[in-house]
């Protein structure tokens, strides 16, 4: 028997406003359900039939007749109209991931060593892994703290060299270390750190879920990188996420979505304090993006002129987070020519990439994969099929080198955009030599 459908999620840009979180807060479900009705479109006879109530008493509440305070009904609110049980007041629902990082004590299952895993059988259990752990010094010092920032710092360059398929487990184990940590009681100072590097580990964790396609876990713990943030009033680090948030919302065709999350995270980084230009001009970029997606060209070129206008004020004095230290000059060129490439203004996208690319890192495997792609699709738009076809394979070795879901898909999306040229001999030398180093990434059998 088939499992029933899923509720539909609500949009991002609900959960995210202000209105819907102070009528969360104070459980004002007339409110709440007004706002489901006229911002996600769920009508009070959805709203009944999801949180098993009847119609006339939705009608009621709407209508300020009625209260609703039993803690039953909340929780069947929260899980039928998925409103994340934190926004009212309640425990994390089961349907929410990830489960809450904070470990809880429990009895180790003990299961025999698989026969045919000699190497495994040497390991010590997971109780044993538990006592060892109780045993351990739990004193911290400064250079335990930038023992953590330097494995993020290798983790991000692992990541952009190999992908983060592999690394998911380690940054995760890590990330439920830092949290484990926090539960004892430490210095402000020193918690403070503890937090920030949570925040860091549970952005890294969504973005190796977001590169995988995984989109509601990735979304999962971007949400949870945004708490502990907020947690130590990191405004700026707020706004990286919302930015992260925002990007993937564009590749999830909800730019509705992406505008409301980037124009957030700018008004975070705009309320912080000492924000650096190079982390302005990053957020302009995402906002470049939103509005191209939504195929608004003034609104577009207003954000790229924002982004260039915040780099030139960049100085080698600025106290920049390291989490932006990527976004150098190249990278700000080849967003630009993305942004006019999502326009359809490939004439001007297609010298910025190529400029961009030529400056690029070359152990930067998946960035010189993805914008490989981006250059090679321009050049299609523009009527270079031979052109495109040759950059296309370029874009092979360093895709074939990193495990990256999303540069697979923008990938398969040039090898259907050449489906009317199937049969020119550039499109065929393409298919061939696609075949024959990522297989996997084109489906069906070969064409004669």
């Amino acid at each position: 028997m088939p499992e029933p459908p899923r509720p539909k999620e609500l949009p991002v840009s609900l959960l995210t406003n202000p209105v819907m979180i102070e009528a969360c807060q104070l459980r004002d479900f007339g409110r709440i359900f007004q706002l489901v009705k006229t911002r996600a479109g769920i009508y009070p006879s959805m709203i009944a039939r999801r949180c098993d109530l009847t119609p006339s008493r939705v009608g009621e509440v709407i209508a300020g007749r009625r209260q609703l305070s039993h803690m039953d009904v909340i929780e069947r609110i929260s899980d039928g109209l998925r409103i994340p049980g934190q926004m009212l007041g309640l425990a994390r629902r089961a349907w929410e991931t990830p489960q809450n990082l904070a470990i809880t004590p429990r009895e180790p299952i003990e299961t025999p060593p698989p026969v045919d895993e000699p190497l495994a059988a040497g390991l010590p259990g997971a109780d044993v892994d538990s006592i060892l752990a109780l045993a351990a010094e739990r004193d911290l010092s400064p250079s335990t703290l930038n023992a953590l920032h330097s494995s993020i710092a290798d983790y991000w360059r692992r990541d952009d060299e190999h992908g983060g398929e592999a690394l998911r487990p380690a940054v995760v184990g890590q990330l439920r270390y830092v949290v484990d940590l926090l539960k004892e009681q430490r210095p402000t100072p020193m918690r403070d750190g503890l937090h920030s590097i949570a925040a860091e580990l549970a952005r890294l964790t969504g973005w190796t879920y977001f590169d995988a396609r995984q989109y509601n876990q990735a979304r999962a713990y971007f949400t949870e990188a945004l708490g502990l943030a907020k947690a130590i009033d990191d405004r700026q680090f707020m706004a990286n996420v919302l930015a992260c948030m925002s990007l993937q919302a564009t590749y999830q065709d909800k730019p509705g979505d992406a505008l409301a999350l980037v124009t957030a995270a700018e008004d975070q980084a705009r309320d912080a304090e000492g924000t650096t230009p190079r982390v302005l001009t990053m957020l302009a970029m995402r906002e470049a993006f939103a509005h191209a997606t939504l195929g608004n060209h003034s609104a577009t070129h207003s954000a790229i002129s924002e982004a260039h206008t915040c780099f030139s004020r960049i100085s080698a004095d600025d106290p920049d987070p390291a989490w932006v230290a990527y976004f150098d000059e190249p990278k700000l060129i080849v967003d630009t020519g993305i942004a006019h490439g999502r326009l359809g203004e490939v004439a001007l996208a297609e010298p910025l990439i190529a400029d961009a690319l030529r400056r690029e890192h070359r152990s930067n495997h998946r960035s010189r994969a993805f914008h490989t792609i981006w250059l090679a699709r321009t050049q299609l738009q523009r009527g270079k099929l031979d052109e495109a076809c040759q950059t296309a394979m370029n874009a092979l070795a360093p895709a074939a080198a990193v495990s990256s879901q999303r540069v697979a898909g923008h990938l398969r999306e040039f090898y259907e955009q050449l489906e009317p040229f199937r049969r020119e001999s550039a499109a065929v030398a393409f298919e061939a030599r696609l075949r024959e180093v990522l297989p996997r990434q084109v489906s069906g059998s070969p064409r004669p």
